[in-house]
C-alpha cells in the first residue's frame, strides 16, 4: 500500500493545514505589528495634543500679558491727556494773568505818566511865580533908589 492515495491525502490535508497555520500566524504577527503601530500612532498624536494644549495655555498667557500691558499703556495715555488738559488750563491762566498784569504795569506807567506831567506843570507855575516875584523885587528895588 505504498501508493494508497489516503495517505498522500492526509499528507496534502496536514501540508494545506499547515500552511493555513503558517498564513495565519503571518496574519496574526501582521495584525500584531499594526496594532503595535497604532499605539504608537496613537501615543504620539496623544504626545502632539498634550504639547499643543501646553502651547495654547502659553499663548493664552501670552494674550493676558499682553492685553494687561496694553491696558496699563491706555491708562498712561489717559493720565498723560488729564495731565495735558491740566497743563493747557494752566497756561491759559498763567496767560490772562500776565496780561493783567502788563495791563496794569501799563496802567502804572500812564500814572507815573500823569504824575510827572503834574509835578513838571507844577514847577513852571513855581518857576513862574518866581520870575514874577524877582521882578517885582527888582521893580521894588528900582522904585526906591
Amino acid at each position: 500500500m505504498p501508493n494508497d492515495p489516503i495517505p498522500e491525502q492526509h499528507r496534502q490535508q496536514a501540508e494545506g493545514a499547515r500552511e493555513k497555520g503558517e498564513d495565519a500566524r503571518r496574519a496574526a504577527e501582521a495584525d500584531r505589528r499594526l496594532t503595535e503601530e497604532r499605539r504608537i500612532a496613537n501615543e504620539s498624536a496623544r504626545s502632539a495634543a498634550e504639547q499643543f494644549r501646553t502651547l495654547a495655555e502659553e499663548a493664552r498667557a501670552v494674550r493676558d500679558r499682553h492685553r494687561e500691558a496694553l491696558e496699563a499703556i491706555r491708562r498712561e495715555q489717559e493720565l498723560l491727556r488729564t495731565v495735558a488738559e491740566q497743563a493747557r488750563t494752566a497756561a491759559e491762566e498763567a496767560r490772562v494773568s500776565a496780561e493783567a498784569a502788563r495791563d496794569a504795569a501799563m496802567a502804572a506807567v500812564h500814572a507815573t505818566a500823569d504824575t510827572l506831567q503834574a509835578t513838571l506843570e507844577s514847577m513852571k507855575v513855581v518857576e513862574d511865580m518866581r520870575r514874577t516875584l524877582r521882578d517885582i523885587r527888582d521893580r521894588s528895588k528900582s522904585d526906591g533908589n
